[in-house]
């Protein structure tokens, strides 16, 4: 479910290059975009969920479907009026969200205004995605994980018709998409409420901050607003000063970190949603080693994604840009641009999808401290680097927006380092055995991988002369002969997809 939700995604990101191209428009409306999507992360995806899941299912675990029905009439009670709040002061304050946000827009009276109206729409968003966030963490935590995967889906329906429908009837065309984001978040909570019915905990919302299933949330949500969005926060701080940058940067930042994060959208969120309740659970039955057993299996899975990912991004970087984006309005000059910061993004990919599964270890056991002091490290390790790689990437060479994506990268190494250190050092994670032969399998498979896709781009190396349909089975045919590489070489040193099961799941 989350790999269709994320395809579509995909598609939807081409249409946007088609129609809105990469311009001022575009800036304006990917930052009003992505700020309530960061808010999203923050309280639906993020911070409340890693705070909401472990209280859930420990409530699960030791009480009555009464108590537990009771704690989710009060934690939606709370969580809808605090959203109804913080959505009211954004809508009433856009101009000033706008000039936090994308300070140089300010310089663009025109561009200005526009991501102000945008940010008007598109900010009831948050509410609606939140509470949206809050029913899938309730069917997570009761395994059914289908529902919530799925969801997002009519997000990027929502926005494709958008784009293709609605857009062309305003001007400039990104308004369209404004309000296409808007019906998304209403399309999605009413299609997940539904699903609540059968395990009878459709909520019935009370506000009733002193009961102590909803001070523990937030006890354990405050640091957490902080420490589990780190990757966000650096994301949107590098739109804060790519929008100081020449226009296009923010655009350039989007797509190429939109390819970047497919494969974490894929697989590393999905593995981080389905190990969550299960290490809630082996925490709150003290098992501590099916609890290290669960990471151990998590993290194996990331490796087995990410470093496949990581080398076909760096070397086809240019042509997957090509392919999907340089069409209409989008240029090659954006298309070069993009696939610069592309492969910056790409050398962290395996240090972004490991914060994924490494913060769990934390959040099961409802401690949310250590990974805010990680997370704190590795903000002020980002602005540091931010400063070290963009300004002389900007001056010197015009490409300072592939500085941004450096210093993300990088951050997530030192976020990443820390939880991992921080897991063994407490005991809390231990290797399972054959972490040595594995890694050789995935050294070989990822060498004979690499080398071929780097041969194919020496035989095929003018993507920009050929038409779309040249481009696309190009492309494919490059994809499934690497996949194919990766895969076999696995098999041929001895690895099944036995050894990738695990007895939790």
């Amino acid at each position: 479910m989350t790999m269709s939700s994320r395809v579509l995604g995909l598609v939807r990101d081409v249409v946007f290059a088609h129609t809105i191209g990469a311009g001022g428009g575009a800036d304006a409306f990917f930052v009003a975009f992505k700020i309530p999507n960061f808010m999203r992360r923050l309280f639906a995806e993020g911070a409340f969920a890693q705070a909401f899941v472990p209280v859930l299912s420990e409530y699960r675990q030791n009480g009555s479907h009464a108590a537990v029905k009771a704690l989710v009439d009060r934690v939606a009670g709370g969580l809808g009026l605090v959203l109804l709040l913080v959505t009211a002061l954004a809508v009433l304050g856009a101009p000033l969200v706008a000039t936090v946000f994308a300070p140089g827009f300010r310089g663009d009276p025109e561009q200005f205004a526009l991501a102000t109206e945008m940010i008007r729409i598109t900010f009831p968003y948050l509410m609606l995605i939140s509470l949206t966030g809050l029913v899938g963490a309730i069917l997570n935590s009761y395994d059914r994980f289908a529902i919530p995967a799925f969801t997002p889906v009519l997000l990027n329906v929502a926005l494709i018709v958008a784009a293709l429908v609605v857009a062309p009837m305003f001007d400039p065309p990104a308004l369209g998409l404004a309000w296409g984001v808007l019906a998304a978040g209403v399309l999605q909570l009413l299609f997940q409420l539904p699903f609540l019915k059968p395990i009878a905990l459709v909520p019935s919302p009370k506000v009733d901050w002193r009961d102590p299933g909803v001070k523990r949330i937030l006890t354990l949500m405050v640091p957490a607003l902080f420490g589990v969005s780190v990757s966000q926060i650096n994301l949107l701080l590098d739109t804060v000063i790519a929008s100081l940058l020449p226009d296009g940067s923010i655009s350039w930042l989007y797509y190429s970190e939109r390819l970047a994060d497919l494969p974490l959208g894929v697989f590393a969120v999905a593995i981080a949603t389905v190990i969550l309740p299960n290490l809630s659970r082996q925490h709150a039955g003290k098992d501590p080693a099916s609890f290290a057993s669960t990471l151990d299996w998590a993290i194996r899975l990331v490796f087995l994604i990410a470093l496949p990912a990581v080398v076909a991004l760096l070397i086809l970087a240019q042509p997957i840009l090509v392919t999907l984006f340089q069409y209409g309005a989008t240029t090659a000059a954006d298309t070069d641009m993009a696939a610069l910061s592309m492969r910056a993004y790409a050398l962290g990919l395996l240090a972004f999808m490991l914060i994924k599964v490494l913060a769990p270890g934390f959040y099961a056991r409802q401690d949310m401290k250590t990974p805010v002091r990680i997370g704190i490290i590795a903000m002020v390790a980002n602005m540091v680097l931010n400063l070290i790689f963009v300004v002389p990437l900007h001056f010197y060479y015009g490409i300072g927006h592939v500085g941004l994506a450096l210093a993300t990268a990088a951050s997530a190494y030192i976020n990443s380092g820390i939880l991992y250190w921080g897991l063994r050092r407490r005991q809390i994670f231990w290797r399972q055995p054959g972490w040595g032969r594995f890694l050789l399998q995935l050294v070989l498979a990822n060498v004979a991988m690499g080398a071929l896709l780097y041969a194919a781009t020496i035989l095929w190396p003018n993507w920009v002369q050929w038409g779309a349909l040249d481009r696309i089975w190009r492309l494919a045919a490059l994809c499934t002969l690497g996949a194919a590489t990766y895969g076999a070489v696995l098999l041929i040193t001895g690895l099944r997809p036995r050894h990738l099961k695990h007895r939790s799941f």
